[in-house]
C-alpha cells in the first residue's frame, strides 16, 4: 500500500495552490531544492507525475489535480482530529460557532439562550469567516458548530439543519431603474454590474471584489454595483438603498452546520437547543 507522510502532502499542496516552486517554498520556510527533491520523491513513490514543469510554468496534471482534492480533504481530517483529541481531553473547552458578520437571520441570540438552558452547557466563542471559508473552518476542526448559507455555501462533508427559510432582494441605490419595482425577475438584471466576491472563484460578478457585505453595500451607495443577498443580510436597509423581492431566484437557508464524524456532547447539545430555538420561532407563526 502506497503512502505519504502528512508533511509531504503539505509540501505537494503547497505547490498545488502556488504552481510556483520558489513561492511554495517561502509558503513553507524551506529552501526550494529541498522542496523539488520532495516533490520528485512523492512522484516516485506514487509512480506518476502530479506536475508539468517548464522553466516558466509549472502546472498540475490529472493526477496532479486528484492528489490536490482528496489530499487536502485528508489534511483537514488529520488537523480536526488532532484538534478534536486536544478538546476532548478537556472538560472546560468552548464551543467555536462560525458566521459571517450579520449572518445569523437574527436567530443567534435566542439560540444562545436556549444552550444556555443545556444541562452541559459550555461558554460559546463567537469566530467570524470571511465569504467563503465557512466550511473550511468546520472541517479542519477549527470551529465546532457554524451558520451557513444554502445554495452559497457548500454542505459536502457536513451534517446540517435548516433553521430559517427566506427570499433573496437585489439591493440597489434609491434612484436605480429597479427601485421603484414591486418585485424583479433575474432576467431584469441582466447588463447589471454584479461584485466579484473575495475568494469565491468562478462567480458570475463583474464588478468591484468585496470582502463582506459592509463593503457592498458601500460600493452599492455609490452606484458602482448591484447585489442580491438573502433578505436578512440587509435589514435593516441602510439610507439611500432599496431592496426588491427577485421572484425567481432560489430561496436561501440559513444552516447550522458540522462536521458529519464529529459525534462529541459538546456538538450535539448545541444543535439540540438550536432545534429547540427553531420550534419556538416558528410557533407564533403556526397558531
Amino acid at each position: 500500500m502506497v503512502e505519504l507522510e502528512t508533511r509531504e502532502l503539505e509540501y505537494f499542496i503547497a505547490v498545488a495552490d502556488e504552481l510556483h516552486f520558489g513561492r511554495a517554498a517561502v509558503r513553507l520556510s524551506i529552501a526550494q531544492p529541498a522542496l523539488s527533491k520532495a516533490i520528485r520523491r512523492i512522484e516516485a513513490r506514487l509512480g506518476v507525475p502530479l506536475f508539468v514543469r517548464s522553466s516558466r510554468h509549472v502546472e498540475l496534471t490529472p493526477a496532479g489535480a486528484a492528489l490536490r482534492e482528496h489530499g487536502r480533504h485528508a489534511l483537514n481530517a488529520v488537523s480536526a482530529a488532532v484538534r478534536n483529541a486536544r478538546r476532548a481531553g478537556d472538560p472546560q473547552a468552548h464551543l467555536r460557532l462560525v458566521l459571517k458578520p450579520g449572518g445569523d437571520a437574527g436567530l443567534l441570540s435566542g439560540i444562545l439562550a436556549a444552550y444556555s438552558h443545556e444541562p452541559d452547557a459550555r461558554r460559546v466563542d463567537i469566530l467570524f469567516s470571511g465569504p467563503a471559508d465557512r466550511t473550511d473552518f468546520l472541517r479542519d476542526g477549527r470551529a465546532d458548530v457554524g451558520l451557513l448559507y444554502v445554495p452559497f455555501d457548500d454542505l459536502d462533508g457536513l451534517a446540517h439543519e435548516t433553521l430559517h427559510t427566506e427570499d433573496r432582494v437585489v439591493i440597489v441605490p434609491s434612484g436605480h431603474r429597479l427601485a421603484g419595482r414591486a418585485a424583479v425577475r433575474m432576467s431584469d438584471l441582466e447588463g447589471e454590474t454584479l461584485p466579484r466576491w473575495k475568494g469565491v472563484p468562478g462567480g458570475d460578478g463583474t464588478g468591484p471584489e468585496v470582502a463582506d457585505v459592509v463593503q457592498m453595500l458601500h460600493m452599492i451607495t455609490v452606484s458602482r454595483m448591484i447585489g442580491v443577498l438573502p433578505r436578512s443580510l440587509v435589514e435593516p436597509v441602510p439610507a439611500g438603498l432599496v431592496c426588491v423581492p427577485v421572484t425567481d431566484a432560489p430561496p436561501s437557508r440559513l444552516v447550522l452546520a458540522w462536521n458529519e464524524r464529529d459525534r462529541r456532547p459538546l456538538v450535539a447539545s448545541f444543535v439540540a437547543a438550536a432545534l429547540g430555538d427553531r420550534q419556538r420561532v416558528a410557533a407564533p407563526t403556526q397558531r
